[in-house]
């Protein structure tokens, strides 16, 4: 095995060629589609009478348009029912393995594939979707892809890609208590920018992610995007194989021995030489919320909205926007902003762990009046072991919404939108305008944690307050 980072040695063990074009013809060993950046694709192969090459390496699953409380068929959406009976269709047509509502095994893409070992260490995995950089918490290579490249990888089961940069952020020592995983990311985010990471893969390292359960990690690579970094991973070691070791796709027996072997020889060297590496210290990062209208423009719970003058030069314009699109002042302080739902979820933070710290802060307290909370589990799988978990009770007792998984309100492509200015405190990933289905509504990025917190109090509100 060369020597280097991890990305170079799974880069390189992928590599089929260079193009013309400079690019590497990069072999994809998993492709996960879902139902609205699939059909499209399909369609593009059947115009040109090409056939899926591999449908063993493509998995499918319904997440993003999926209503998660009536799932009643057909769909009261006929664009929805459209987009689901295609899938059906396009994975029957070319034999690929469809987790559809129901199956027991069905949820968010980036939620299935860990939970049935799908995704493994050394793996390079594709899906139609931004925040496939999730799947690097196991040590893959992970892109999102967009349409015309979801047909080249049905057809060809290559990309052509342009190799990155790799930057090392290297977060050490013990987070504080109230703070998560969310945190951690967001705070590097709000540090390095949206675009800070634009031509980059981020290689996490330090003990603090060692010392992060695989969910945690996930929820860190997940936001990898949000910071523009084309992929985000965590070298694999004890936390990932106990994770991985007896799930549906995992290797058995001797097999197992041999890819262990194989996962412990590709990660970064402990010489590896990186493109840039940043340092931060997990004492210095607290809870931590968005105020504007990018994932980048968060600040601690207890902080002020930053001032124009606080800002780089570069930030003002956009700061300047956000302050009228949020309706937020400079200077204001975020704890205390009102809120008007509260939504638990999505392939940042809709796993079991998830869900477990939310109930901690809800048991025994009710939702504030007024307010909309609910709570959309990641995964089916994910919604029975919370029912055998008893956290559905928790959450139903204290007036949280218990539904089905699915992507929810994280972009709103099914009946959970917010409303006019609606205001939420949201697990989820983006905050762009519109994001969460209305063209005036506003989003607030906290960890699971927060968001059960501000729908106690219908505010935003120092978790640590609660524990």
């Amino acid at each position: 095995m060369s020597k280097g980072t991890l990305f170079d040695k799974v880069w390189d063990s992928h590599t089929v060629g260079t193009l013309p074009s400079g690019q590497t013809q990069l072999f994809i060993g998993l492709h996960l589609i879902h139902e609205v950046t699939s059909p499209q694709a399909f369609a593009m192969l059947r115009e040109r009478n090409l056939k899926v090459l591999f449908p063993i390496r493509t998995v499918a699953t319904v997440d993003h348009i999926v209503p998660t409380e009536n799932q009643a068929r057909p769909f009261v959406d006929t664009l929805a029912e459209e987009m689901m009976q295609a899938l059906e269709q396009n994975c029957k047509e070319n034999n690929i393995t469809f987790y559809n509502i129901g199956c027991g095994s069905q949820g968010i893409v980036h939620v299935i594939a860990p939970e049935q070992g799908l995704t493994q260490p050394g793996m390079t995995i594709a899906c139609g979707d931004s925040h496939t950089s999730t799947h690097g918490a196991f040590g893959a290579i992970a892109f999102g892809i967009g349409t015309s490249q979801v047909r080249d990888v049905l057809a060809s089961q290559t990309l052509a890609l342009s190799k990155l940069k790799v930057r090392k952020i290297e977060v050490n020592g013990t987070l504080k208590p109230g703070v998560y995983a969310k945190d951690v990311i967001l705070h590097v985010i709000r540090t390095l920018g949206v675009k800070g990471g634009v031509g980059y893969a981020y290689e996490f390292a330090g003990s603090t992610f060692e010392q992060m359960s695989m969910e945690e990690r996930m929820t860190v690579c997940n936001m990898s995007i949000e910071g523009g970094a084309r992929c985000g991973y965590i070298n694999p070691d004890q936390v990932t194989y106990e994770y991985l070791k007896g799930r549906d796709f995992a290797p058995k027996d001797a097999d197992w021995d041999k890819a262990v072997a194989w996962w412990e020889s590709i990660k970064s060297d402990a010489d590896a030489e990186y493109d840039d590496v940043v340092t931060f210290d997990a004492a210095e990062i607290p809870p931590t919320v968005t105020w504007g209208i990018t994932p980048g423009q968060g600040i601690g719970v207890n902080q002020a909205v930053p001032t124009p003058d606080e800002l780089p030069a570069d930030d003002r314009t956009l700061a300047e926007e956000a302050y009228r699109y949020m309706d937020l002042a400079p200077g204001q302080l975020i704890q205390g902003t009102k809120v008007d739902v509260c939504f638990i979820g999505s392939c940042t933070n809709g796993r079991i762990s998830d869900l477990r710290e939310a109930a901690k802060i809800a048991q025994g307290h009710h939702v504030a009046e007024g307010i909309k909370a609910f709570v959309v589990p990641g995964s089916e799988r994910v919604k029975k072991q919370a029912e055998a978990e008893g956290l559905d009770k928790i959450f139903v007792e204290a007036g949280f919404e218990w539904r089905e998984a699915g992507c929810s309100m994280c972009l709103a492509m099914n009946p959970d939108k917010l409303e006019g200015r609606q205001i939420s405190a949201s697990s989820s990933n983006r905050n762009f305008k519109g994001r969460q289905g209305s063209s005036s509504g506003r989003t607030l990025l906290m960890s699971p944690a927060m968001v059960a917190a501000a729908a106690l109090k219908g505010e935003v509100f120092d978790v640590r307050e609660l524990l």
